[in-house]
């Protein structure tokens, strides 16, 4: 048993061979898209995708019903899938209400529109924050 696990070790310590052979490489200060012919897009033109993104007040009747909607227009050359994450925030600057929205199979050149309900009691002194932002190619 002891000759078992003594190979076990030296097996592991030479397969390890001790150094870094890691071919990732380190992660940018700026992150950038790859399309799927290979080429880098600024996040920055991807966001301008993202043409509205507001809080649409329904409610009526004493009744609340606060949507979130959004339009996208894929500027790119191939199908596209987009995701963002968001985040509510009152006047005094406390985050009420934060969710991820997901937009799929948008054509180039195409518009898409969409809507979510919140659980936001009002759109007073309320802000939209977009905190993340990302298109991939949809296949």
């Amino acid at each position: 048993m002891a000759a078992v696990v003594v190979v076990v070790i030296v097996v592991l310590v030479v397969a390890s061979g001790g150094k870094d052979e890691s071919t990732t490489p380190a992660p940018s200060a700026t992150p950038t898209a790859k399309t799927k012919q290979g080429q880098t897009r600024e996040p920055s033109s991807e966001r301008s995708d993202l043409i509205s993104f507001k809080l649409d007040d329904r409610s009526q009747a004493g009744i609340t019903n606060i949507w979130l909607v959004w339009t996208i227009k894929n500027s790119s050359s191939e199908k596209s899938n987009y995701s963002w994450d968001w985040e509510a925030v009152d006047a005094g600057g406390t985050r009420v209400e934060d969710g991820s929205q997901l937009e799929t199979n948008v054509q180039p050149g195409q518009t898409a529109r969409g809507e979510y309900p919140t659980t936001l009691k009002s759109v007073k002194g309320i802000k939209l924050n977009v905190t993340s932002f990302d298109r991939t190619a949809s296949y």
